[in-house]
């Protein structure tokens, strides 16, 4: 039973559930549903769930069925009202029709004329507006019109103003026409192209002018020269004007117009056709030979571009290596003045060029530019000349050089430029001149030294005379008195050596002029290179003559006799340099000229190859010398080599009349000292063992000979027997030996009144122990002889007191 109730409940409250789920789905939107119909499965009873929800719908439709019943008696009605009100409508629908088609055949006429109208007025409107808008338009195609054909002819500037107006003015009126945006495109166009034809221009010009600015330079150094020229004629003449005008105001004011008659080809390479100019005509000024416009149309166009700090950085950079292309000099440049010449025409060419451009622009080049391009130029140029002229070995190439380089210098500086440095460069190759001027002279001397005959010039008439006496300062009352014929002391090559000084002097002279020096600077600047020519050249020249081997005695007398009317001309020398300088010697740092050192120095040297050349001689005569020292008997006369040795001697000095009177003494003494140390030697010698007394007798009468030389005065001026004084040594020491006069000699020895004071105990020594060993050797029986033995014993006791001597002396 229980079990019964339970189940009754549980059936009822099943049954409530389900009544609140259909409540909820029938109350509930279907998008929220899905929650109820979970809660129906999440049970057992979904059947029965079924069967209710089945039931529901079965209600429901029971209750849509009486409702439709209900109304529909008035859904009919409706229907057949709305039958009746159809055909009403289709008879008002047909009078519209009809009244429609009758409406649309009357206003077709109408409609026609009305669209007539419209047409008419949209063509007036639009005839209108296109006249308006052409009106704007036309002046903008007629400006791009003329803007083209100005690009056509190369009108690039007022081609870049129509543009710039076009631009600015015409083309905002219309801005919104397609054409004008293809105008609009095109201008950045046209201004490219415009900028690169002009710098098309502007690249032609350089390259133009970097070919011609030798023709430039060229020009403008022919105005300079003949400025130059022109102050010279001017300087000769009082000064009417006051001032003096600038070399740039002269160069100016001589330049010629040039017409332009030169085809478009050539006006556009920036260069105009000349003609050369005949040297007396006036030259065209330099920058009537230049075409700058290119310069200046592009400098404009690039300023309205609003690009001027890029064309002068491409102006200045391009010119800047134009300027390392000039300055790089030739290799070959040393070797003719038109290599030179060439060198600079370009590198003058280049600043005038720059010159004009400079003071034509405002600011495309400023000085600042221009001074470190002359500064890189100046440097530049001086290298390349120092080393070049270096190569130089002519005087008058390097003179030449000079004139150059000085009208080089003066052609800038009437520009303007600073040029000191070029002068004080030339300073430097004065010194390289004067060089090569001392070795060309050099030659000169060498050649007149080995052509002379080194004897006196004869005269045989007075015109010959006074050709010489004109050539060389010489003045000798004594000749002049002479009858034709007569002699010169001095040979040829003293007027040729001292006119070959001047031609010298002159030459210095030559490379001074316009270097813009004082007259003490270059009277200094002669002096010192007349001291090189003296104290070198000529000195090394003469030093060379003196001592070749094949030189004679009498051609070192000449010498001596032509050095010395050579030193007493210097100061004639020294005269000739003040006329030409007009600075006295008197000046103060005046140098002096040092002709009278190098003369004596030569003559010197000439007389002490005389006394070089004696002494040869002699030692050639001893050479032949033969003595039997072994003789018992002596000869009845001298020697045959010793006569033939004074006689050499005699005929020698008797060619010395001409030679100061103290040389001649000096080469007499010193040949007879030389003759005496020579025999005194000959006797001495270690070859020489023995000697017999008949041989020192022999001796005696060479020694003889000699004195009687001495005695006969061979050359005038020696007092009493000051000249036999030579041979003393030799005479007391065979007057010892022959006379045997040991005692006197032993006996005084030391003292000053010694009859045999030049006798020296070593030397006597040694010739006794010869004559000892030739009394033992030869007189083999001489011991059984009394006489001969006591000789020996007398021989030994001498010998012995000798060395007792000799000892005595070194203790």
């Amino acid at each position: 039973m229980e079990r019964g109730k339970m189940a009754e409940l549980e059936s009822l409250e099943t049954a409530a559930e389900h009544e609140r789920i259909l409540r909820e789905i029938e109350s509930t939107d279907t998008a929220c549903i899905g929650p109820t119909l979970r809660s129906v499965y999440d049970g057992e009873e979904h059947g029965r769930f079924m069967e209710k929800l089945e039931a529901r719908i079965r209600n429901h439709d029971r209750e849509i069925e009486k409702m439709c019943n209900f109304h529909y008696q008035g859904f009919v009605d409706s229907i057949t009202e709305l039958l009746k009100v159809r055909g009403e409508a289709q008879k008002l629908k047909n009078q519209v029709t009809d009244t429609n088609r009758k409406l649309q055949n009357e206003g077709k006429e109408l409609i026609v004329a009305m669209e007539e109208l419209k047409q008419c007025r949209l063509q007036q409107r639009n005839i209108s507006a296109t006249v308006d808008k052409l009106t704007l338009c036309l002046p903008v195609l007629e400006m791009y019109s003329k803007l083209r054909e100005q690009m056509k002819s190369k009108r690039h500037y007022p081609a870049l103003k129509t543009l710039e107006h076009l631009e600015h003015t015409y083309l905002p009126q219309v801005s919104h026409y397609r054409f004008c945006k293809i105008m609009v495109d095109n201008i950045p166009k046209l201004r490219e192209e415009i900028k690169e034809v002009s710098m098309s221009d502007l690249k032609d010009f350089l390259e133009s002018i970097r070919k011609h600015s030798d023709k430039i330079g060229e020009t403008a150094m022919k105005q300079a020269q003949q400025q130059r020229n022109l102050d010279n004629i001017v300087s000769q003449h009082p000064r009417i004007s006051g001032g003096k005008k600038s070399k740039k105001e002269a160069c100016a004011s001589s330049e010629l117009e040039v017409k332009n008659t030169s085809p478009m080809s050539e006006q556009d390479s920036g260069i105009l056709d000349v003609e050369d100019e005949d040297e007396d005509e006036e030259v065209p000024g330099a920058q009537d030979l230049v075409d700058f416009s290119p310069v200046y149309r592009c400098l404009h166009i690039y300023s309205v571009l609003g690009a001027r700090e890029t064309f002068e950085n491409y102006y200045r950079k391009q010119r800047r290596k134009q300027a390392r292309l000039v300055l790089q000099p030739p290799s070959n440049m040393h070797e003719t003045l038109d290599g030179y010449r060439k060198y600079f025409n370009q590198i003058v060419g280049f600043f005038v060029v720059e010159d004009h451009i400079l003071h034509t622009t405002q600011g495309l080049v400023n000085r600042a530019y221009i001074d470190e391009l002359w500064e890189m130029a100046l440097s530049k140029t001086i290298a390349a000349l120092r080393t070049h002229s270096s190569y130089c070995s002519d005087p008058s190439l390097v003179l030449d050089l000079k004139n150059l380089i000085v009208l080089f210098a003066d052609t800038l500086q009437g520009y303007g430029f600073p040029v000191n440095q070029l002068f004080d460069m030339l300073l430097e190759i004065q010194d390289q001149y004067s060089e090569t001027l001392l070795k060309k002279w050099s030659g000169v001397f060498r050649n007149i030294l080995d052509s002379d005959n080194y004897s006196p010039i004869p005269v045989t008439n007075e015109d010959v005379y006074k050709k010489i006496v004109g050539q060389f300062p010489f003045q000798d009352a004594e000749l002049e008195k002479q009858p034709f014929p007569k002699k010169f002391p001095f040979s040829e090559f003293v007027p040729k050596v001292y006119n070959q000084i001047k031609e010298f002097i002159y030459a210095c002279l030559k490379f001074s002029e316009d270097l813009h020096l004082s007259s003490t600077e270059v009277d200094d600047m002669i002096r010192k290179s007349t001291n090189l020519l003296l104290t070198r050249t000529l000195s090394n020249c003469l030093q060379n003559v003196i001592k070749r081997k094949n030189v004679g005695l009498t051609e070192l007398v000449q010498i001596i006799i032509n050095t010395t009317h050579l030193e007493k001309s210097c100061k004639f020398l020294e005269e000739f340099i003040t006329n030409i300088t007009n600075v006295l010697p008197e000046t103060v740092h005046t140098t002096k000229l040092y002709g009278t050192t190098t003369f004596k120095d030569a003559r010197h040297a000439a007389e002490e190859e005389i006394y070089t050349n004696l002494n040869q001689k002699i030692d050639q005569f001893l050479q032949l010398a033969d003595y039997d020292w072994m003789a018992m008997e002596p000869g009845s006369k001298a020697s045959d080599y010793l006569v033939d040795l004074i006689g050499f001697l005699r005929s020698t000095f008797a060619v010395f009349t001409h030679l100061p009177g103290k040389v001649a003494q000096t080469a007499c003494m010193s040949a007879c000292k030389h003759l005496s140390t020579s025999l005194m030697q000959l006797l001495l010698e270690a070859e020489v063992r023995q000697l017999t007394l008949g041989a020192l007798q022999q001796f005696n009468l060479d020694v003889e000979e000699c004195e009687q030389f001495a005695r006969s005065g061979p050359v005038p001026g020696f007092q009493g027997d000051t000249l036999q004084l030579a041979f003393i040594d030799l005479r007391q020491l065979l007057d010892l030996f022959i006379q045997w006069d040991w005692s006197t000699y032993l006996a005084d020895y030391g003292q000053p009144t010694c009859k045999y004071l030049r006798v020296n105990p070593t030397t006597a020594l040694v010739l006794l122990e010869k004559m000892k060993d030739t009394s033992r050797k030869n007189n083999v029986f001489a011991q059984f002889r009394k006489n001969e033995r006591d000789k020996q014993k007398l021989i030994d006791t001498v010998a012995k007191q000798l060395r007792s001597l000799i000892n005595s002396h070194h203790s």
